[in-house]
């Protein structure tokens, strides 16, 4: 995908810890660079991100199906505004990163994901 000219590649299903999950071996054995695999922002703590070269690789994990927001909403848009998001930018994500899951939703104007800016 990557060779293909994909800009982002996204990655779902077997990202927990479990040994059966064998997605995060799967991104690594296809030459991909981790940059983080676990993150201090809920929902979304098995998130990984890694690269293969340019190319960002989300790993996203299963609160992506159950959540309105995740870490995926925290991340995304700095990939698409080409930023290359770092190991100490998804570890600053640890100030702020609990979604209170608030009745009605106001991200991003809310406390989630402060501190990674």
């Amino acid at each position: 995908m990557a060779s293909e000219g994909a800009d982002i590649i996204f990655v779902t299903g077997g990202m927990s810890v479990d040994p059966d999950d064998v997605t995060p071996n799967a991104i690594r054995l296809a030459g991909a660079k981790v940059e983080k695999y676990g993150a201090a922002a809920l929902p979304g703590a098995m998130f990984m991100l890694a690269y293969l070269g340019d190319v960002p690789i989300m790993g996203v994990p299963a609160c992506g199906m159950f959540f309105k927001i995740t870490i995926v909403d925290l991340i995304l848009p700095r990939l698409l505004a080409g930023e290359r998001v770092t190991r100490k930018d998804i570890v600053a994500l640890a100030c702020g990163g609990l979604c209170r899951a608030c009745p009605e939703c106001r991200y991003p104007n809310c406390t989630f994901g402060k501190g990674s800016h």
